[in-house]
């Protein structure tokens, strides 16, 4: 009988499992989930799962009617940085595009000339507090990129930062190197040399650490070209890392399609991509990850293609693209909003876009739904409908969240 016992067992919940196939958002009414070691040991009815054995020695948690859904997954921030780009902000408003701000050496760099100067447990102090304020709103499961160091000694410090902060805080932390972010002051000029570094220096270093679990680039005009791009794939693709990119953020380089054939687990940002490149990505089984949040701050009218992911069966996650040029945000909640009114799509494609796409997006299958044998990670929200989640802003209806089978309350 000890065997079979369960440890932890939600009872009288809305279960959002967000499966596929089934109700709206998975719901199962009137439900119950239950927990072992770590993992989901049964999910379905109360009535059915209360009437078990293996209900005999576990804690029981009264959900009373609230909403359960899969734990919230934040897969593409670039949080961990030094300094502030307020100003930039005001020079955006002023009339500055963001191309001039960072071809005037603003933008990326400024944030690179910060992140240099601080000391490792300085950036991890920094760092630390945006992915708290991730962690409150029920986000159990957090990419981080590094790409703001763009030398080999201040990526590996900026890397051990998201590693470490993955070891002290309830949450899974996936890194990403990105080194091939932007073109830093001292290679003015020669991004083809920098790029020779990425490859040659860089990635070798991130590898013997093991301190990045995917690579990323920033496919640009004000970034690399496709030709730069496929160099750091391939040098990826030898040492065994998965890759993805930001893609077609600004104009369409073909960015995506490159991606795709690389069988890059997502193509992020995506406003100016084609029917080609949606083509590719849906035939590779690439994940679009779009960023309401960068589009809004930089008041964006080019919409990313949503009709056409959805007429071709690509995946769309969202995620909140925390980062201090761009999207300046610790609010996952908010992106859910935004994906409505800014996207037009619905509150279960949004959810869907921070749960099971979102873990798709991130090579991450244990995860994104409620269902048996996947990673305890859920949240219990006060609200009668998941939509909630979509339709209020500015407010954060979470009361306890679990985490690989750990609970704690929401703060």
């Amino acid at each position: 009988m000890s065997d079979q016992s369960w440890d932890q067992v939600w009872t009288n919940a809305r279960l959002a499992t967000m499966t596929e196939g089934g109700a709206p958002y998975g719901l199962i009414e009137s439900g119950a989930i239950a927990v072992k070691d770590n993992r989901i040991a049964a999910i379905g009815p109360a009535a059915h799962l209360m009437a078990s054995g293996s209900v005999a020695r576990a804690v029981i948690h009264d959900a009373s009617g609230r909403c359960i859904t899969p734990g919230l997954i934040d897969c593409h921030t670039h949080l961990v940085y030094g300094g502030s780009r307020a100003r930039e902000f005001e020079r955006r408003l002023e009339g500055a595009t963001y191309e001039e701000i960072a071809r005037a050496g603003g933008g990326i760099r400024s944030t690179v000339a910060a992140t240099r100067a601080l000391s490792e447990d300085a950036l991890y102090e920094a760092s630390r507090a945006r992915l708290e304020a991730l962690l409150g709103e029920g986000v159990t499961t957090v990419e981080i990129k590094s790409g703001y160091g763009l030398d080999t000694a201040s990526e590996l410090k900026s890397l051990r930062v998201a590693r470490r902060l993955g070891r002290d805080l309830p949450v899974t932390v996936a890194t990403t190197f990105l080194g091939a972010h932007a073109l830093p002051p001292e290679f003015a000029g020669r991004p083809d040399a920098f790029i020779d570094a990425v490859v040659d220096e860089m990635l070798p270093a991130v590898a013997r650490e093991r301190v990045a679990d995917a690579v990323d680039a920033f496919c640009e005009g004000i970034g690399f070209t496709p030709a730069q791009v496929e160099r750091v794939f391939q040098a990826a693709g030898k040492l065994g890392l998965p890759v993805k990119l930001h893609a077609e953020q600004l104009s369409n380089l073909g960015g995506a399609t490159l991606a795709a054939r690389y069988g890059a687990l997502s193509a992020d940002h995506l406003e100016y991509i084609d029917e080609a490149g949606v083509r590719a990505m849906a035939a590779a089984g690439t994940v679009a990850v779009l960023l309401p949040g960068a589009f809004y701050f930089l008041r964006e009218t080019q919409l990313p293609p949503i009709d056409l992911f959805r007429k071709h069966g690509v995946p769309i996650a969202i995620s909140t693209d925390c980062n201090p040029g761009t999207s300046p945000t610790t609010s996952l909640l908010l992106m859910l909003n935004m994906a409505c009114t800014l996207f037009h799509m619905t509150p279960e494609q949004a959810l869907a876009g921070v749960t099971r796409n979102a873990a798709r997006a991130l090579g991450l299958p244990d995860r994104g739904t409620l269902e048996t044998g996947k990673q305890a990670d859920f949240v219990v929200w006060d609200i009668a409908e998941p939509a909630e989640l979509s339709y209020r802003f500015g407010f954060n209806p979470a009361v306890e969240i679990m985490q690989r089978g750990v609970a704690r309350a929401a703060t």
